[in-house]
């Protein structure tokens, strides 16, 4: 997993509530056996239509959002199965970062496991972001060490992230890479 400590991306809006898995990744395309090549199926059926063709109504498809790599989101992102696809598709994608008032447990625990930051945050400064960047291009300036995000004019919100989930991203560290820092301990176990 790659560290990430500073992010600051362009933000995409996605206004809508309750988005699940399945709207995230559909589950045509999780026959893929490795954790990349999942970003072109990102959002497939609000991005594409039945021939394939982009759906130019669709904020994603429009080249002021080229290279996003914020995303926020309306509240109980990630709901409906547990897919740690959905988050390998966030990533392959380009973002790095997704706030939103809420989200289901198993999105979020699997967000941070594959080195996005979930960020949960007050509906009401969501709902100014949003409209933000819906309104024009918009940036925001994500300090994990320091909990903070930062907008251009130096406005400062700060976020909660538990400590375990915070030193993981921060050093880039999934659970294997935990498990072989005791690599000694369970050497000496075996030999015994």
């Amino acid at each position: 997993m790659e560290a990430i400590q500073k992010h600051t991306g362009l933000v995409y809006p996605m206004n809508r509530t309750n988005v699940d898995t399945d709207q995230i990744i559909p589950k045509q395309f999780l026959k893929r056996i490795e954790r990349t090549g999942f970003g072109q199926f990102l959002f497939y059926h609000w991005r594409f239509d039945e021939e394939g063709k982009k759906r130019p109504d669709f904020g994603l498809n429009k080249a002021e959002y080229n290279n996003a790599s914020v995303l926020i989101a309306g509240e109980n992102f990630g709901c409906g199965s547990s897919r740690e696809h959905a988050p390998w598709a966030l990533l392959d994608y380009g973002f790095r970062v997704v706030i939103a008032p809420s989200f289901a447990d198993i999105f979020y625990n699997n967000a941070l496991k594959n080195g996005i930051i979930p960020i949960q945050m007050e509906k009401e400064q969501v709902d100014l972001w949003m409209r933000q960047a819906e309104e024009t291009e918009f940036t925001l300036e994500v300090d994990l060490k320091e909990q903070r995000i930062r907008d251009a004019k130096h406005n400062a919100v700060y976020f909660d992230i538990p400590a375990y989930h915070k030193e993981k991203l921060l050093n880039g560290w999934d659970e294997i890479a935990l498990t072989l820092k005791l690599e000694d301990k369970i050497e000496a176990y075996e030999m015994r």
